[in-house]
């Protein structure tokens, strides 16, 4: 088995640095990619291009394989592996993680501009039609591959999980330091145009000034991203009761989220996003979660298990409702942190879950 993949770092917008590759059971190939600065950019488009490029270069030189799994986005390096196994009679797997451009569209919210996409509509439209098996991160997704799907490929839906073990490997290292009788709201992941963290803010001031709990509510933010300073200086303003910790290690952060009451999954209205990587660190914690994503499929997954509330997209006094509720009643949110450790260890933890897209690409190769 091999993995390729790219030598520059998206989270870190920097050369990725040479992998430790004798501690991998499988070959590991880096492709170059000129990288980018801005995740909204035409420079990212060309890195992206010249990804894909190089991408097929290798597989040329390489050994023909059984099958290729390819994660989608980014586009280009999956439609060239799309090409390359449709001209060699190879299995074509597609893992859909997020859906372009529809994510790009949220970006650039003006209809006239957003026809600048058609071509990368065109491209996905491309990928998804030559998948002989569609796994995607949700139902969603996978409905999203097999509308223009022609090979009646199978869907599988698996959500991005993480490891448990790895997640509870935090457990007595690192926590919150609590300040007294608190309830301690929190928020982990990237801080952009995609996450409504003023709504929150708005929440948490409307209950400071209207006095509708006898407790402090401390809000901590864990992460980093374009739009941080913009929301800090907001939180200047309306909550200076408000903590930003920044971007930390994997396990940390888990412990730190797990020390805290209540986490918020506030995203804008109209996004294309549906199982976010953060619902599973949420579920993980075991804490409950207020939620404004408009994703049926994820409000659905939180009124199943009973593990969180559901607000409206922008809702302020809805999201100051659901804080004020859950931080007066401890009982309700041992009760709700219970069920989200469930729907953790049942759809989550990727020990249990991932080895239905193993299965699934054995039985494709096998047939």
């Amino acid at each position: 088995m091999e993995l390729i993949i790219s030598d520059f770092s998206h989270d870190l917008k920097q050369k990725r640095p040479e992998p430790r590759y004798e501690e991998y059971p499988f070959k590991i190939t880096m492709c170059h990619e000129p990288g980018y600065a801005k995740n909204v950019s035409l420079k990212r488009l060309y890195s992206h291009y010249m990804w894909g490029r190089n991408v097929l270069k290798h597989l040329k030189q390489s050994s023909k394989p059984d099958v290729v799994y390819a994660a989608v986005p980014s586009l280009t390096a999956a439609a060239k592996a799309a090409f390359y196994c449709r001209k060699n009679s190879i299995k074509f797997v597609t893992d859909v993680q997020d859906l372009w451009p529809e994510a790009f569209c949220m970006a650039v919210p003006n209809k006239i501009l957003q026809k600048a996409f058609f071509p990368m509509q065109w491209l996905a439209n491309r990928i998804y039609r030559d998948a002989d098996l569609a796994v995607a991160v949700s139902d969603t997704y996978v409905n999203r591959t097999l509308s223009v799907n022609r090979r009646g490929a199978k869907g599988l839906s698996v959500f991005l999980g993480n490891n448990g073990e790895l997640f509870d490997s935090h457990e007595g290292k690192y926590m919150v330091e609590r300040r007294g009788n608190e309830v301690i709201l929190c928020y982990i992941g990237t801080m952009s145009e995609s996450y409504d963290i003023p709504c929150v803010l708005d929440a948490l001031k409307y209950i400071k000034e209207k006095k509708l709990s006898p407790l402090i509510i401390r809000f901590v933010l864990i992460g980093d991203g374009s739009f941080q300073e913009k929301f800090k200086q907001y939180a200047a303003l309306t909550y200076p009761e408000t903590e930003f910790l920044g971007r930390k290690p994997y396990v940390e952060m888990a412990g730190l989220l797990s020390s805290c009451d209540i986490a918020i999954n506030p995203i804008v209205k109209g996004s294309a996003a549906s199982i976010i990587n953060k619902a599973g660190d949420y579920a993980l914690a075991g804490i409950p979660v207020i939620n404004t994503q408009e994703s049926p499929e994820y409000r659905a997954l939180l009124e199943e298990y009973e593990c969180g509330i559901n607000c409206g997209c922008g809702d302020s006094k809805a999201v100051a409702d659901a804080i004020v509720k859950l931080a007066s009643d401890t009982d309700l949110r041992k009760e709700m942190g219970r069920a989200s450790r469930k729907l953790a260890d049942e759809k989550f933890d990727r020990r249990k879950t991932y080895g239905k897209i193993l299965n699934a690409a054995e039985e494709l190769v096998e047939n």
